[in-house]
């Protein structure tokens, strides 16, 4: 009898606690746990840095080699009072400062291809051309913005039409195209995502 009576209030002190199988189901935290939650904040960081990355270098480079050097519209110090650029002076520290502005782009070009490079070796950076592209154009756009931003209305290092007697018109034009830039590239790279990425920054685990 007292093992009878046993069976049943163990059974109940079981199913209570939630052990499967005997009555009640095992409550299952639908919140992800933190480790999970910096994987994945980890990845997509890995995922997007590279292009990010390109993105700022090469539009460096396309604005460094196109506007200072073959239209020659400004240079980097063109609207500094100690650096004119009809100065044989001032030519050369303004083909002094655009050479390490150039550098700055070249490590920017170069930290993307070898975060790029990381990526795909340890199988974390498997994207499309939607997904690469669209940070390459946001990382150029958000080059612009910064661009514009600090040298030409903060410093007043230079302005884009310098040739010109910098007319603000061309540096607002120069800031919104760069806005534009970073919110298309971003726009286009989303449906590009990898899937792996894009359901880890989704609505969850499935339940």
């Amino acid at each position: 009898m007292a093992g009878l009576a046993a069976a049943p209030l163990t059974g109940f002190a079981r199913s209570r606690w939630g052990v499967p199988g005997c009555g009640m189901p095992v409550r299952r935290s639908s919140t992800p746990p933190l480790k999970a939650v910096i994987s994945t904040v980890e990845g997509a960081t890995h995922a997007r840095a590279p292009g990010l990355l390109l993105g700022v270098g090469l539009g460096g480079f396309l604005d460094g080699i196109v506007l200072h050097q073959i239209l020659q519209w400004h240079h980097l110090l063109s609207s500094t009072d100690d650096h004119p650029v009809d100065t044989v002076a001032g030519l050369e520290v303004n083909t002094l400062a655009d050479g390490l502005f150039h550098l700055g782009t070249w490590l920017a070009v170069f930290a993307g291809a070898a975060l790029a490079l990381r990526a795909r070796q340890r199988h974390r950076l498997a994207p499309g051309w939607r997904f690469q592209m669209g940070l390459l154009l946001a990382g150029w756009g958000l080059f612009n913005v910064v661009e514009g931003v600090v040298d030409h209305h903060l410093l007043g290092l230079h302005h884009v039409r310098d040739d010109l007697g910098a007319p603000p018109s061309w540096d607002v034009g120069f800031l919104a195209a760069g806005v534009l830039l970073s919110l298309g590239g971003w726009v286009l790279h989303r449906p590009g995502e990898p899937p792996a990425l894009a359901e880890a920054q989704g609505a969850g685990p499935a339940r």
